[in-house]
């Protein structure tokens, strides 16, 4: 089966990196940290890709945008798994 991981982990990694991300090195990093095949899920949605992922927590408020690019409050990660 294919791998899927909780999209509060990139929130995570985001948060312990302490930057911002261009769209590209967001996706780039998202491919080292869990794979190139991974799919993501979250509360409401199953089998999205990093782009939809991104798209999806966008949408949702869960990232700042500014000129560095996209960056998130850590107090924005909801704490259940």
């Amino acid at each position: 089966t294919m791998n899927s991981v909780h999209g509060h982990e990139v929130m995570r990694m985001m948060a312990e990196a302490g930057r911002s991300y261009s769209r590209p090195e967001l996706v780039q990093a998202i491919h080292d940290r869990f794979g190139a095949d991974v799919r993501f899920h979250t509360c409401s949605s199953e089998q999205l890709t990093p782009d939809e992922l991104i798209d999806f927590l966008e949408s949702r408020g869960k990232f700042t945008t500014s000129s560095s690019g996209l960056g998130m409050n850590p107090a924005d990660i909801c704490q259940h798994d």
